[in-house]
């Protein structure tokens, strides 16, 4: 099938991926505009760029699709249908109805739950039993459009951002190969109940509120881990929390209740968090005995609770 492809990150290039090896036509490939980034913040191309490069497939990087030179563009590859999984821009209805059988996206959640930019996170900190992949047919609504094809799987309570990420990518790639081969699909509209947002994950978030529950903030743990780290405060000093685990125990909220070899024992609202992983602000992820080499935690010390 003759189709232009659009989208950005490493979830998005894995499909691209998985579309080109099925025998797809891939005439344009539509990227966000290459970012500084690195120590020398030297402008990065996309992992799909560099994906649409490696195979020799034409790239098109425009700021915005609302002008209409970009849109002349588009429109002159005559492709069948647009894929678009994680793009980051805005496609105006002019370019929605441009191909024949439309614009068809990949979702990384089991719409209409979680709607909107962020929704293996939000997942993730809602304390969601399962997640999946819609293959959505868009329209002008955010994540508003029916479902070509779906699928889900249980989120399992080692899960972090990083692994439901991968285990979603691989299902989104092969969903959206099944999807192109039996185009056209019938189509199902969302549900109009259960309907949420997963907003932007803004980094002030990541601060651990040691008020709250173990078990929530086992999930918070796991939903900033990779991106931005889950961040308590130790006399104002920040240190990222990357693998814990909940348990039973009490005591005064944010205070260390243990410490040993492999774990650091801190209360909480309710229960207490065991931590293994650490870092320190400009250091390593360490487990928690190198950790404590360089960093000294005692029972009956205190993390600062957020003003």
């Amino acid at each position: 099938m003759k189709l232009i492809f659009a989208g950005t990150p490493e979830f998005a290039a894995q499909a691209l991926a998985a579309i080109i090896d099925a025998g797809h036509e891939v005439v344009l490939v539509l990227t966000q505009p290459d970012r500084p980034g690195g120590r020398g913040m030297a402008l990065q191309p996309s992992p799909v760029k560099k994906l649409a490069l490696d195979k020799g497939l034409p790239v098109f990087q425009p700021r915005s699709l609302k002008d209409a030179e970009a849109q002349a563009s588009v429109a002159a590859v005559g492709a069948e249908v647009m894929v678009v999984a994680a793009y980051g821009l805005i496609l105006p209805q002019l370019v929605l109805d441009m191909p024949r059988l439309g614009c068809i996206n990949i979702h990384a959640s089991l719409l209409p739950r979680w709607r909107g930019a962020a929704p293996i996170q939000r997942a993730l900190l809602a304390g969601d039993a399962e997640t999946g992949v819609c293959i959505m047919q868009m329209e002008a609504g955010l994540d508003t459009g029916p479902v070509l094809l779906c699928d889900a799987f249980p989120i399992d309570a080692s899960d972090t951002t990083a692994t439901l990420h991968d285990r979603l990518a691989a299902l989104g790639a092969r969903l959206i190969v099944e999807a192109l081969g039996k185009l056209p699909i019938v189509a199902v509209a969302q549900p109009a109940d259960g309907i949420t947002y997963a907003h932007k994950i803004e980094k002030s978030e990541a601060l651990i509120d040691w008020q709250k529950s173990a078990a929530e903030l086992d999930r918070h743990i796991r939903a900033f881990n990779p991106f931005p780290g889950a961040q308590a405060l130790y006399k104002g000093q920040t240190i990222k929390l990357w693998q814990a685990s909940p348990l039973a125990g009490e005591g005064k909220v944010g205070q260390i209740l243990a410490v040993d070899r492999k774990q650091l024992v801190v209360a909480c609202g309710n229960g207490a968090l065991a931590i293994t992983e650490l870092q320190k602000a400009g250091g390593k992820r360490l487990p928690v005995q190198q950790f404590l080499a360089g960093t000294a935690l005692q029972v009956g010390d205190c993390f600062d609770l957020p003003a």
